[in-house]
């Protein structure tokens, strides 16, 4: 990837939905919610505290992470679609 973020930002790949529900309906596109769940590609260094000292972030890249339905600016990146947003966003990380 040719993208650094920045500061305390991070840039998340969504993970794929379901195709089925538990009884085995298939779920049309139109109809799918985009999914909360994703990995997380790139990090930023951190945020400056009020010293000027920067504080690493908690997440790290190859972590699976949820996130809240609006959070984040979606971004097209070689061809990937992308999320970027503030760590502040993610809600948690995924433990496998």
């Amino acid at each position: 990837m040719k993208f650094r973020p920045l500061h305390d930002r991070v840039v998340v790949r969504r993970l794929e939905s379901e195709e089925k529900t538990k009884g085995g309906i298939i779920i049309p596109d139109t109809a799918k919610e985009k999914p909360q769940e994703g990995e997380v590609v790139a990090v930023g260094p951190g945020a400056r505290d009020e010293s000027g000292k920067i504080v690493a972030l908690d997440v790290k890249a190859g972590d699976r992470v949820l996130f809240g339905k609006w959070s984040g600016t979606e971004v097209r990146i070689d061809g990937q679609d992308l999320l970027i947003m503030k760590e502040s966003d993610i809600m948690g990380v995924v433990a496998k």
